[in-house]
């Protein structure tokens, strides 16, 4: 016999959070129902599951507006930073992701440092492109200019 759950939770091959699926009255009774991974449907507790994944889209909606807006302020900055240099432009150390993020900052720009990621250490004196990563979705190109002291 078959019964009709909402999952609470993710499910591997079966399905994803807010979903109605049918599935075994023992899969469901000695499995999923321990577990808090599924209730059984019905209608308070499906309207219920809709209002809060409706809630969820509007706040992650918001969380990415609100990150596109900040990346699009990050994509229109760009920093200086003079650096001691040898006689082939060679940096004496490196410019690192803790000096980006203050001159950032100082910019108005207040971003996790942990999100700032150079593709490789900057070494050298010129232009080079840095990514923030402002949000899981939406991401950012910085322009760090790295000049003779």
């Amino acid at each position: 016999m078959a019964i009709e759950i909402v999952l609470l939770d993710n499910v591997e091959k079966l399905g994803k959070v807010g979903e109605t699926v049918r599935v075994a009255d023992g899969y469901a009774r000695n499995f999923l129902f321990p577990r808090d991974m599924a209730v059984p449907a019905n209608k308070v507790i499906v309207k219920q599951i809709e209002a809060r994944r409706a809630k969820a889209e509007a706040d992650h909606a918001a969380e990415v507006a609100a990150a596109t807006e900040i990346a699009a302020k990050i994509n229109e900055t760009s920093i200086t930073i003079p650096m001691q240099a040898g006689e082939d432009d060679k940096l004496f150390g490196s410019v690192t992701v803790t000096e980006i993020h203050d001159l950032l900052l100082k910019d108005g720009i207040d971003i996790d440092r942990r999100k700032i990621s150079t593709s490789e250490a900057i070494k050298t004196l010129g232009v080079h492109e840095v990514t923030v990563k402002v949000h899981s979705e939406v991401s950012a190109t910085l322009k760090v200019w790295v000049v003779k002291a």
